[in-house]
């Protein structure tokens, strides 16, 4: 009769439980990433069903990136005080709650009000998944497991755009929230299961002065930028530019006099996390972008729905999703620096492949340059991640993370403003920004000069992906650092 060995018996349990661990991760992950896709087509059915001005729909989505771009560093920072574990499970309450609030919205303010809460929720999830894996995993190991981090989005992306479609055009936009409340109910029962704080707990305090001063001075930006896109620039538009700049120089005054700053400026002296951070902002600013200006070429000129545009781009998030388990293995195996800038460096040749979209070029193009497109994104992601988290001292997991957050949701916000002003140039604004939404199509010589609009949007993507590269390549020549414990460490 056979007995087991006590010591495989309890690494397999081990390993079976970190399995379902990051499991709930991802699930975390993909639901957040689900709300990303499935609210963008919802956008029209929400600006009928709730008489929302066209101008303002579009801060259903921005509203909610801004206030996880603020919150993630602070939220990590929780996470870091009180246990990430907790932080992520609070997040998935407060995103179910803040979910079905929007399911029940009744006017305009409610619902971008409650996609606040939303984004509180959302904010505390994606802030600490990349925290709780640093605690799972050891450093050779982190890259793979952001790797299948990635499947979850790319599976949220596409779910989203599927579901997205399905609901909306059979059933009604408000169930794109209400399908959040049980799957979020079940993740939470998974992670109270299946997860346990193992991090070391540091006292911090919340700088609410710095969140204070960037969230005025970013919503200035926005809404000067946003507003461009149907209005032409007046005193008012300048003085909400110009105010939030100035506010910005204000908060990078103040974080450097703060004890515990929203964005810890002494990470940055550890080296490959400038690059790192910068390569994210660079790249969530390039690549947001592309989503939209896709589904504008898509929506506008070739007259398509929105379900059926999206469709089109549902093999790049399945390919995307394939590569990232890949690309995080070989994070691990060479780090994270040539998988990192191989990634940035594929993207640029998909945005090639998506400036060559004309008035009657194949659809099969699209589903091509998503591809590509989808490749790169999943190499970049995995291996930056891994980057960072390897440079962070573990005690400032929690706040490593959240500032990734941060510095890639300030570029996705930026680049969903990008889009629509940018082709907002070519024809006149409250037509571009109707394609925007998905309530109109454009026919003729002005469908063609719209076209050449979205070309340049796409070349100024590109130019954000070059210099995202270029950041990441610097980290090459940093090879092997030494901390101050002593240990090497690969970068």
């Amino acid at each position: 009769m056979s007995v087991n060995n006590p010591k495989t018996t309890e690494s397999g349990r081990s390993t079976t439980r970190t399995g379902l661990a990051l499991a709930v991760v991802m699930t975390g992950v993909l639901i957040t990433a689900v709300d990303t896709t499935i609210v963008v087509l919802a956008l029209p059915e929400i600006e009928r069903g709730l008489h929302v001005a066209l101008s303002s729909v579009i801060w259903v989505i921005i509203g909610y990136l801004l206030v996880v771009t603020l919150l993630a560093s602070q939220v990590g920072r929780l996470g870091d005080m009180y246990g990430r574990v907790k932080m992520y499970e609070t997040g998935f309450v407060v995103f179910i709650i803040g979910s079905a609030l929007c399911a029940i919205s009744w006017d305009e303010p409610a619902i971008i009000a409650f996609r606040v809460v939303q984004g509180i929720g959302g904010a505390l999830v994606t802030a600490n998944s990349g925290a709780v894996i640093a605690d799972l995993f050891p450093p050779e190991k982190r890259g793979r497991a952001y790797g299948f981090n990635g499947i979850g989005y790319s599976l949220g992306a596409v779910l989203g755009i599927v579901l997205g479609g399905l609901i909306v055009t059979f059933i009604s936009w408000r169930w794109i929230f209400w399908i959040n409340v049980p799957i979020g109910l079940v993740a939470v029962l998974l992670a109270l299961r299946v997860l346990h704080d193992s991090g070391t707990r540091e006292h911090r305090k919340i700088d609410v002065l710095g969140m204070l001063t960037a969230g005025l001075g970013l919503f200035g930006i926005l809404w000067a930028v946003t507003n461009l896109a149907t209005h032409s620039l007046d005193i008012e538009l300048l003085i909400f530019l110009l105010g939030g700049i100035a506010i910005l120089v204000v908060f990078v005054l103040v974080e450097r006099k703060q004890t515990d700053p929203m964005v810890h400026l002494s990470l940055f002296k550890v080296p490959t996390m400038t690059p790192s951070l910068l390569a994210s902002l660079c790249q969530g600013l390039a690549n947001y972008a592309v989503l939209f200006l896709v589904l504008m070429y898509l929506q506008g000129p070739r007259g398509l729905s929105p379900l059926d545009a999206s469709l089109l781009l549902v093999p790049g998030y399945l390919v995307g999703g394939a590569i990232g388990p890949f690309s995080g293995r070989m994070a691990d195996k060479i780090g994270p620096v040539l998988p990192a800038t191989f990634g940035l460096t594929i993207q640029i040749i998909g945005l090639l492949l998506y400036a060559r979209l004309g008035m009657t070029t194949g659809l099969w193009l699209v589903v091509v340059a998503s591809v590509v497109n989808g490749i790169g994104s999943s190499s970049f992601f995995p291996a930056n991640n891994s980057a960072v988290m390897k440079a962070a001292p573990p005690r400032v997991f929690g706040i490593a993370s959240g500032m990734l957050r941060t510095f890639q949701n300030t570029g996705m916000v930026f680049s969903f403003s990008m889009a629509i002003l940018i082709a907002s140039r070519s024809i006149p604004r409250q037509v571009a920004f109707a394609i925007f939404v998905g309530t109109a199509k454009l026919h003729g010589q002005i469908a063609g000069v719209f076209v050449n609009g979205l070309h340049s949007a796409f070349y100024a993507s590109m130019i954000f992906l070059v210099i995202a590269a270029a950041l990441s390549a610097t980290r090459i020549r940093h090879g092997l650092i030494i901390r101050s414990t002593g240990q090497s460490v690969e970068t």
